[in-house]
């Protein structure tokens, strides 16, 4: 496996954006993605609140992550979130989710961070067995919610 890294930049945009409704598509969401381009590019690279991370093989993209970083109080530091991973389907197999994994590991430590967090969804299983099996633990005790659109709206009147 030779595989390399690189953090986007700005003319990246448009290649984020396709691995986001790649993704997406393989989630079986892609009709809730709304970013486009301009978002993408206002928040990622003017705003700077996530980056991204490609996987390159022999120069090609065939994979990314897009993290962020959160705080634990209890710790009293910072911590990634990685909302993002995904590797193309021609590709799998190889070791390289792992790879992107330690590589954001590696980002974390240096980073002197406290923690390496990540949503799965509950179907998907080949994820969630290949999560578990690098250690990652299931936080059962944690429920998700979530406020969006117009509900946003009216609890911030």
């Amino acid at each position: 496996m030779s595989l390399d890294f690189r953090f986007a930049e700005r003319k990246d945009t448009k290649l984020i954006l396709w691995f986001i409704k790649e993704l997406a598509s393989y989630e079986k969401m892609l009709d809730e993605v709304v970013a486009d381009e301009a978002t993408l590019e206002e928040w990622l690279f003017d705003k700077e609140k996530a980056e991204v991370l490609f996987a390159m093989e022999d120069g090609e993209e065939i994979g990314f992550a897009l993290f962020f970083h959160n705080f634990s109080t209890f710790l009293g530091r910072s911590g990634v979130y990685l909302e993002d991973l995904y590797v193309r389907p021609e590709h799998r197999g190889n070791g390289y989710g792992k790879a992107i994994l330690k590589k954001l590991a590696a980002i974390a430590v240096e980073r002197n961070c406290g923690r390496l967090e990540w949503w799965c969804l509950d179907w998907n299983k080949p994820s969630i067995d290949f999560y578990k099996s690098m250690g990652a633990v299931p936080m059962s005790d944690w429920t998700v919610y979530r406020i969006t659109g117009d509900t946003l709206k009216i609890l911030s009147e």
